[in-house]
């Protein structure tokens, strides 16, 4: 059996997106390698990342095709939150079954989103 154990996004605007992602986990980075680039955060099980790639240059192409999500029990007070902070809202909260979910875009453009814990 596998277990995904971190996520890595590539960007070559790291400073940007390390500056944005320390508003969204409220927290500096856990982890940083100034001299590979790197930057990250355990969040939750998982460890997130943000590293300089040097053929990563402007917004992600197609945003949606990978997008990673966020639990909180607070999905519109997040989603609120996120938005104050810079984060463009892709989608506003809404409910999906028995919670609610909501997009938003990170300074590349990549969609993540925010969701109910799934029971």
């Amino acid at each position: 059996m596998l277990n995904l154990n971190s996520i890595m996004v590539g960007t070559k605007q790291r400073e940007a997106m390390v500056a944005f992602y320390e508003k969204v986990f409220g927290k500096p980075a856990d982890m940083v390698d100034a001299e590979n680039g790197f930057a990250g955060w355990q969040v939750g099980s998982a460890f997130f990342g943000v590293l300089d790639h040097s053929q990563m240059g402007g917004s992600a192409k197609d945003a949606g095709r990978v997008m990673f999500n966020f639990e909180t029990t607070a999905v519109q007070e997040e989603f609120e939150r996120i938005k104050a902070a810079g984060g463009k809202a892709i989608h506003d909260p809404y409910e999906m079954g028995t919670g609610w979910i909501a997009t938003l875009a990170d300074p590349d453009g990549n969609y993540f989103q925010l969701m109910t814990p799934m029971a």
